[in-house]
């Protein structure tokens, strides 16, 4: 049970923040579950090491969690950072030199930090999530994929299948499975006991299930704003609400199957700005910075037309397109974070040293309504400072 009061909560003006700004931040936040529009939301703002803010609206109240889907890359390449950092893996290694089923099909020069940049070539590759509880299954899984082109040469964001070899490789460098090495070199180090991949399934009942909310922005509502209709991927709605299911909660997918709060993804986000929480030193200064570096280059991303700015398993906000990456228009170009489908928040910010976690369960339809909710909440949480 979560005891964030006791552990976390500091005063907000002793962390640096504006009462007033906090109040524009919680109010928007909470807008759309007002509006009737999403069934509950929470948003969690965090500074020093402690959080500032941490409020739940509508179904929500300060016990729920919430799979966060694609915020959870952050923590598995997390993960993997620690092996690099202890030199048990390296970035440029190929796959197949750790996973040899891997390099059929053409893939036996796809490197390891190709498969944390989304410019492995396989974005569609399928697998179920319930096979990953059948290593030989996994394997065949691995095998029969192909790539869709050279490794390396475009940037397509893989929403799960990357990610899946990234927890194998985990696995056969840690040799623990990669759920039990977040749970205890990340989770247990940063002293956030509501951090999962991987649910117990005692913990089912205070997960609010997966909703979806709207109707989708019509072809014309895009074309108003000079962007394309969104791809069309495997994050179907029968896929977000698969994640309703405790045998999928209790695999942790990889990808997207995190389940923790606000308070958990924005004091995560400060242990990567600290290297660790409460005098726990878990990563290194030179292993963050190297995480953060852009490995993408002039690679773009075909959804926005924007660079891509993809780290190891982070986007960085980089220029003015920042917004289009999922980062308030007020953040700084140094920030850095991974957001999560239906709307999910998720970032640190170096110059300001702030962190946001957003959560909500109700998947809104209109994509466009929720970028703007992002770019919104992310943009006051970004200029929360006083002064």
């Amino acid at each position: 049970m979560r005891d964030v009061d006791d552990h976390w909560l500091a005063d907000p003006e002793h962390l640096g923040l504006d009462p007033e700004k906090i109040e524009a931040l919680v109010s928007r936040a909470r807008r759309e579950v007002d509006e009737g529009v999403l069934p509950a939301a929470q948003v969690a703002v965090a500074r020093h090491g402690k959080l500032a803010v941490f409020e739940s609206f509508g179904a929500a109240n300060s016990e729920s969690l919430f799979v966060v889907f694609s915020a959870t890359k952050a923590i598995i390449a997390a993960a993997a950072w620690l092996l690099m950092q202890d030199g048990r893996l390296d970035e440029a290694e190929r796959v197949a030199d750790i996973i040899p089923e891997f390099a059929a099909n053409g893939k036996g020069d796809i490197r390891v930090d190709q498969l944390l940049s989304h410019t492995a070539g396989f974005p569609a590759a399928p697998f179920r999530s319930l096979d990953w509880l059948d290593p030989g299954r996994r394997l065949e899984r691995f095998a029969s994929w192909r790539t869709d082109w050279e490794p390396g040469s475009r940037y397509v964001y893989h929403p799960t299948s990357s990610f899946w070899v990234v927890a194998e490789i985990i696995e056969r460098r840690a040799g623990v499975s990669f759920q039990q090495f977040v749970r205890e070199q990340i989770a247990q180090r940063l002293n956030l006991p509501d951090l999962y991949v991987g649910l117990p399934a005692s913990q089912n009942d205070r997960v609010l299930p997966c909703v979806h909310a709207g109707e989708p922005a019509t072809e014309a509502d895009y074309a108003a704003v000079g962007l394309p209709l969104p791809a069309v991927t495997e994050v179907t709605e029968d896929a977000i609400s698969a994640f309703n299911d405790p045998q999928v909660r209790a695999i942790g997918v990889p990808g997207g199957g995190g389940v923790m709060g606000a308070a958990e993804l924005a004091l995560f986000y400060q242990g990567l700005l600290h290297g660790g929480l409460q005098g726990d030193a878990i990563w290194q200064e030179s292993t963050i910075t190297r995480a953060r570096y852009v490995r993408t280059g002039e690679l773009r991303d075909p959804d926005t037309n924007a660079p891509a700015n993809r780290g190891l398993g982070l986007v960085v906000a980089g220029d003015e397109h920042r917004n289009l990456r999922g980062f308030g228009k007020t953040n700084s170009p140094e920030a850095f974070g991974h957001n999560g489908a239906g709307g999910q928040l998720a970032w640190a910010d170096p110059a300001t040293g702030l962190s946001l976690g957003y959560c909500t369960n109700g998947h809104d339809r209109n994509w466009l309504r929720r970028g703007r909710r992002g770019v919104a909440v992310s943009s006051l949480a970004a200029s929360c400072l006083a002064g």
